[in-house]
């Protein structure tokens, strides 16, 4: 029998903030499936474009970036599902969902989720382009984001276009959760903290189940065996601690990485974000 897939699922967020442990433990569901990073929407809308933005119009690097990511995923014969002549970014959105419905309804599930964290800056176009999107927003403390920022750009810089100073990890933190508090006022946004999601991962889940209208038990989900094969591709060896149990997941990278001098200079600059005021807005609004 074949099944119908339910409300696109997009995890959204600061790079380096949990969204691939979060996006694991999701996948491990027998009913959802996932994918690696598409960087689909980054690429589709045009940066430097207002004209080409206001008419609807892909960026020159959209059909690269789909071409890509179906070589990534091994299902270049997808590539039928695009126009050859195809311009606008409706026409590419639709192929894109169309490959996304596909891949799970031959797994025969009903959701899939697609997880990109810079997607973040790009709701306002997925909304648009994707009917009854659904958001997980997730954030983790700055300072720590900041240092696993400034940790994996200095390792594979040729992967990140270059080492990431230490305010331009920080800017992109702030940027991420500012894209995420605008959003928060909708009912089909919610937001999950990294440090919640190692502490208390069954509330969390219990929360997010009842946002997606699935049952999530965190008891069997938290195997997640076979999982980082299907959503990490090979080039991203820093994803490799996510198998591991939540317990273990962390470290104290912000003291190893930085002086005293940087860690007050990172502290301050952060100081501009209160986490605590943010996490209270979604909060109440899922009730058990």
């Amino acid at each position: 029998m074949q099944t119908q897939t339910k409300s696109p699922i997009f995890i959204v967020g600061c790079p380096r903030s949990g969204t691939t442990l979060l996006q694991s433990l999701l996948a491990a569901h027998p009913d959802i499936t996932s994918f690696p990073e598409s960087h689909f929407f980054r690429h589709l809308i045009d940066n430097r474009g207002r004209m080409r933005r206001r008419l609807g119009i892909a960026s020159k690097y959209a059909r690269n970036r789909f071409e890509e990511f179906l070589s990534e995923i091994e299902h270049e014969e997808m590539q039928k599902y695009l126009p050859k002549y195809a311009l606008f970014m409706s026409q590419y959105t639709k192929a894109f969902i169309k490959v996304l419905d596909t891949l799970t309804e031959k797994q025969q599930k009903s959701f899939w989720i697609e997880k990109t964290p810079d997607h973040v800056l790009y709701i306002d176009y997925i909304e648009k382009l994707v009917e009854k999107a659904k958001f997980i927003h997730i954030i983790r403390n700055g300072s720590d984001a900041v240092a696993s920022l400034y940790e994996v750009t200095h390792k594979h810089p040729e992967i990140w276009h270059g080492e990431w100073d230490i305010d331009k990890c920080i800017s992109h933190w702030i940027k991420c959760i500012n894209h995420t508090h605008k959003h928060l006022h909708k009912s089909n946004h919610i937001l999950v903290t990294y440090e919640k999601l190692i502490v208390e991962p069954e509330s969390t889940l219990n929360r997010l189940g009842v946002f997606l209208g699935i049952n999530l038990d965190y008891k069997m989900l938290k195997s997640r065996r076979g999982i980082v094969e299907q959503i990490v591709l090979k080039n991203e060896p820093w994803k490799a601690s996510v198998n591991q149990p939540l317990s273990s997941v962390g470290s104290n990278k912000f003291n190893k990485i930085f002086n005293d001098n940087q860690k007050s200079y990172i502290r301050k600059k952060l100081s501009v974000i209160n986490l605590d005021q943010l996490d209270s807005v979604t909060t109440e609004s899922i009730k058990l």
